[in-house]
């Protein structure tokens, strides 16, 4: 996802990282490379010239800070190239933000959205994807309207939504014009108690006036609280357009970027609010009715810059998991950052995060794992839980046991390779020490069960400096590097000692 803006923010940071200060030729210098990779990522032009310039205009504009003092009152050093990154991350905020998520009422004090858009968008998705967002996450009673009469099974498809996310659905009678449909159902709501309401319209190939009217028609008969575009992420500029098209028709309270999590120039998230002033309110990240969430554009700016989206991640969390298992995540949690947790732990905390989405999606929001996230496999999961099962209770409490008999019951048990409990068993007592030095780290890691862990089912190591700004490394970071060095050293001879023994 938006591989090819991170690129250019990737190289131009680079290029800074060994400056003492920042001038307007290495500040230009950098700003090629990003300006290269927004104009790839299909941002308009103008966006792109006016981005740079404010970038540019801070940087030389701002006295750059060699020190910071973070939320734990330990002091940073702050290079050049770090204060271009938070002048970059600050104007890509701006650029898309900011967004009011805030549910908009209609005049009867309900919750009402309607979506407008091109046919072909996903609007019918989307409209069912909302109403299980405002039932799951917000704990209303909504009511899906069919008002796309057009469209071959139109109808059909948003009534098998519906019976799938347990939300009523309101269809017209045959022959019956979209209007009154929605007409009729904004009275139904009214009159059964529904508290929210969501009108899926009909769309067309292109615009055309018929389309406009039609929709004209709908809003006068209804009034609802908001009115959405809904856009495709992948049509690029295209979808700009779209919105700046709509929005001189249409009065438009937001959009809903669908397939974002498909689009790797992401050139349509970037621009479409400085072209059109009609802000991103709701992002598509998957195809099952569970994959949207509101849009956040410090989280956006922040997986552009390669910094992934703690908050987001924290939030993916706590949505999938109730009060009860949340406490217990929190237990779990604590012992982890003592390093004490096992692979017990391990395997409960595997099956928290596969409820959370893919697991893609999970490390492109993992601070500096974004570069890997497409090279993670969907199924990485599915193996580490295999091999987990394998073991005995003794072994996964103490997996220091799982020598290399051990490690070939368990292969031929999961199906994979000696080699792969192995390197499991590895990173897993690696992770757990990293994971007791963490402890301190403020109570971040503890929101995160698993954390950790996915970083090395990856096969990465997790470098905890990349939780501060611009991924910089914190002090005393090279001793650490060091005294791991050393650790593992001491644990291959020992290992060597122990086979020595019993070759005797």
């Amino acid at each position: 996802m938006l591989e090819t803006l991170t690129r250019g923010f990737d190289a131009a940071r680079e290029k800074l990282g060994g400056v003492r200060e920042l001038s307007e030729e290495n500040i230009d210098e950098a700003l090629r490379d990003v300006r290269m990779s927004l104009l790839e990522a299909d941002v308009d032009f103008a966006v792109v010239r006016d981005f740079l310039s404010r970038v540019k205009e801070r940087c030389l504009g701002e006295k750059v800070q060699t020190r910071v003092t973070d939320a734990q009152g330990r002091t940073h050093k702050v290079s050049p190239g770090q204060h271009f990154v938070a002048a970059c991350q600050q104007e890509l905020e701006a650029l898309m933000g900011p967004v009011d998520t805030a549910l908009a009422r209609d005049r009867h004090g309900r919750t009402s959205l309607m979506l407008v858009g091109l046919q072909g968008v996903g609007k019918t998705t989307v409209a069912a994807k909302l109403a299980n967002h405002l039932k799951t996450q917000h704990g209303k009673r909504p009511l899906l309207v069919a008002a796309d009469v057009y469209r071959p099974a139109a109808v059909l498809q948003l009534q098998r939504l519906g019976e799938q996310i347990g939300v009523d659905v309101h269809a017209g009678a045959e022959g019956e014009p979209p209007p009154s449909i929605c007409a009729a159902a904004n009275e139904r709501a009214r009159v059964e108690g529904f508290d929210a309401i969501v009108y899926d319209t009909a769309g067309r190939l292109a615009i055309d006036e018929e389309l406009m009217t039609e929709l004209r028609d709908i809003h006068g008969a209804v009034a609802p609280g908001s009115t959405l575009l809904v856009c495709d992420a992948l049509m690029g500029r295209d979808a700009v357009n779209v919105a700046q098209a709509f929005s001189e028709q249409l009065d438009l309270d937001g959009l809903v970027m669908t397939k974002l999590d498909g689009d790797a120039r992401g050139g349509a998230a970037l621009a479409v609010k400085a072209v059109t002033g009609v802000p991103i309110k709701y992002i598509g990240t998957g195809e099952t009715v569970d994959r949207i969430e509101a849009f956040r554009p410090e989280g956006l700016a922040s997986r552009i810059l390669g910094m992934g989206d703690v908050v987001g991640l924290v939030q993916d969390f706590e949505s999938v998991l109730d009060e009860k298992e949340q406490a217990q995540a929190e237990e779990d949690a604590e012992r982890m950052l003592k390093g004490q947790f096992s692979l017990e732990d391990f395997l409960s905390q595997l099956k928290m995060i596969r409820r959370m989405g893919p697991i893609k999606e999970l490390f492109a929001k993992l601070p500096g794992m974004g570069a890997i996230a497409d090279q993670v496999e969907g199924d990485e999961l599915t193996k580490v839980e295999s091999m987990v099962h394998s073991m005995t209770r003794d072994e996964r409490r103490k997996p220091e046991l799982i020598d290399k008999s051990r490690a070939q019951r368990i292969a031929r048990g999961s199906g994979r390779q000696p080699r792969e409990v192995r390197e499991l068993v590895e990173r897993f007592v690696q992770m757990r020490e990293m994971m007791g030095k963490l402890g301190g780290a403020g109570g971040l890691m503890g929101r995160i069960p698993g954390m950790g862990q996915l970083a090395g089912a990856g096969g990465a190591e997790f470098d905890p400096a990349a939780l501060g700004a611009g991924g910089s490394r914190g002090p005393g970071t090279k001793a650490q590097r060091r005294s791991d060095q050393a650790r593992r050293k001491k644990r291959k001879s020992q290992k060597k000692a122990r086979r020595k023994g019993r070759r005797k």
